[in-house]
C-alpha cells in the first residue's frame, strides 16, 4: 500500500537516500532537516508516517513527535537513532510512536516498520453512557484511530450518512432508537459499514444475533483490548475487500 511520508533528519544525505529508497517502493515522500521544518511541512501535508531522527537541531526528534500528537493525536512517527539515547527513545515510544530503527538500519527493517503503520480509519461511538465513550474514544485515538462518537441513535444515522466513517462500534441496547434499529436502518438504504455491536448482557446478545451477518457482538463490560482487536479486524477486512 502506497503512503505518504515524511522524512525528517539534519543528515540531509541520509534523509535524501531515505527519501529515493521509498519513492523507488512506489511510496509519495517529503524531506525535512529540522523538527521546525518538520512542523511546517506536517501543517500542510496529509501524512500517513514520519521517520524521525531522534537527534535534531533545536527541538530534538521526540518533542517533534509530541507537538505532532498535539496537532493530530493520531500522528504516526517511526523513530531513527544512532546513538545511545535510551530515556528519549523510551519517552517517545511510551508516549506511542510506532516503532524504533537504529541506524545504519536495513532495507528490510525499514519496510517491516512502515507495515506496522496502522490504516488511520474514523471510528465512530455510538453509545448513550458518557464514561463509555470517554473511555473508548481516549484508548481508540491513544491507538491511532481517528474517532468520532453520537450519543443517540438518530445522532449516529445523521453522521453516517453525511461522512465517510469506516468503522462503527454500536450500543444495541440505547434508548429511543437502539442500536440495532440504527444497524437495520442503514441495512435498508444499502449502508455496509464494518461494525462492532456491544451488549448489555448475554440476553441481549443472542436477541439481536438473528438479525445480523457476521458482525461482532461484545458483552460489557470487556478489556479495551478486545475492543481494539474487534476494530482492527474490521478494517483490515474492509481494505482486503477494496484491494481485490
Amino acid at each position: 500500500m502506497s503512503q505518504h511520508i515524511l522524512v525528517v533528519d539534519d543528515d540531509k544525505d541520509h534523509a535524501e537516500s531515505i527519501a529515493d529508497l521509498l519513492a523507488l517502493h512506489g511510496h509519495a515522500v517529503d524531506v525535512a532537516f529540522s523538527g521546525e521544518d518538520a512542523m511546517r511541512r506536517f501543517g500542510e501535508v496529509d501524512l500517513d508516517v514520519t521517520l524521525m531522527d531522534v537527534r535534531l537541531p533545536g527541538m530534538n526528534g521526540v518533542e517533534t513527535f509530541f507537538q505532532f500528537r498535539k496537532v493530530r493525536p493520531d500522528a504516526q512517527v517511526i523513530m531513527m537513532t544512532g546513538l545511545s539515547v535510551e530515556q528519549l527513545i523510551a519517552h517517545a515510544v511510551g508516549g506511542g510512536a510506532v516503532d524504533v530503527l537504529y541506524k545504519p538500519f536495513a532495507v528490510s527493517d525499514l519496510l517491516n516498520a512502515l507495515k506496522k503503520v496502522q490504516p488511520r480509519g474514523l471510528v465512530l461511538v455510538v453509545d448513550g453512557d458518557p464514561s463509555f465513550i470517554e473511555s473508548a474514544s481516549g484508548f481508540l485515538t491513544a491507538n491511532g484511530y481517528r474517532v468520532d462518537v453520537a450519543r443517540t441513535g438518530a445522532e449516529a444515522l445523521d453522521k453516517i450518512l453525511s461522512n465517510s466513517i469506516d468503522c462503527l462500534i454500536l450500543d444495541l441496547g440505547m434508548p429511543v432508537m437502539s442500536g440495532l434499529e440504527v444497524y437495520l436502518q442503514l441495512r435498508k438504504v444499502g449502508c455496509s459499514l464494518p461494525t462492532v455491536l456491544v451488549a448489555n448482557c448475554a440476553e441481549q446478545k443472542d436477541a439481536a444475533a438473528k438479525w445480523l451477518n457476521s458482525e461482532r457482538i461484545l458483552i460489557k463490560p470487556f478489556d479495551p483490548a478486545v475492543l481494539l482487536t474487534a476494530v482492527k479486524s474490521s478494517l483490515e477486512s474492509r481494505y482486503a475487500v477494496q484491494a481485490a
